[in-house]
């Protein structure tokens, strides 16, 4: 790794199957606190659901995790995020940190190129300039997003022309591109038919071997359906963590949980 893309400080002692560890974090936006006091860990290759009504501060959970505060001068962060060892304050680069955490938005983002260079832009970006390299990656980060078999033949076409759903797994497949340890879905359903959706959560089954995936969803049975543990936010507070079956089953610590999940406020 390149000196610019080291972290600065030492590694801290975290078990060994944790890759974030969230301890105390506090976000704001200028007065307005977004969370609060949210301590929670994230263990390797596991899906981790995050549910909750709106306004109840999974966005910017994930905007804390590869600092994407730093797209917004008024959001403030208290607390720690460790990731892999490091806090993620210690990065000289973050550019180097977001390339180890992939993110996927509601909407996609598709980038104003071809499907093949919207997957190859980050790897060239990285140095890869030989085009069988490149060809090599396109394919695999596309077959990893269920969508070479749709596209092989017109890779030279405007991703943007793709259906909502394709160019949602474009972006998924965009992420891969970078090999990220952990990706970040934020609501990735949103603008997606149900098949598609399904499709997109059988890709993150298969890709829960590989890396670790935290996923924000207002769908509570989509977290069902894929997370190994889910967490409950509401108003800025983590009121819940547990195994997902154990968090629907209502063996639970707050009855606002139980409310929620079970479509009592929401």
């Amino acid at each position: 790794m390149p000196a610019d893309d080291t972290p600065d400080g030492t590694a801290l002692d975290t078990p060994v199957d944790t890759l974030v560890s969230v301890e105390g974090l506090g976000i704001r936006y200028g007065s307005e606190w977004a969370l609060r006091d949210v301590t929670l860990d994230i263990r390797r290759h596991e899906i981790f659901g995050i549910i909750g009504p709106a306004n109840a501060g999974k966005t910017s959970f994930l905007r804390a995790l590869n600092r994407m505060d730093e797209f917004t001068p008024s959001m403030h962060i208290e607390g720690s995020v460790v990731f892999g060892g490091r806090d993620v304050s210690s990065w000289r680069n973050v550019y180097a940190l977001r390339r180890r955490i992939g993110v996927v938005f509601p909407l996609p983002v598709g980038l104003p190129l071809s499907v093949y260079d919207n997957v190859a832009l980050a790897p060239r970006l990285a140095g890869v300039r030989h085009k069988d390299d490149l060809d090599e990656i396109v394919e695999r980060c596309l077959r990893r997003a269920a969508l070479w078999d749709e596209v092989r033949d017109r890779l030279d076409s405007l991703g943007s022309l793709l259906s909502g759903g394709q160019q949602q797994r474009l972006t998924i497949a965009r992420a891969l591109s970078q090999d990220p340890e952990l990706l970040l879905l934020d609501e990735f359903s949103i603008a997606v038919d149900p098949v598609t959706t399904m499709r997109i959560e059988d890709v993150l089954k298969e890709l829960r071997e590989e890396i670790t995936i935290v996923l924000v969803t207002n769908l509570v049975q989509q977290a069902r359906r894929l997370a190994d543990r889910t967490a409950f936010f509401l108003s800025g507070e983590c009121v819940e963590l547990a195994p997902t079956e154990q968090l629907f089953s209502g063996e639970v610590r707050d009855r606002r949980t139980t409310d929620y999940v079970e479509g009592r406020f929401g």
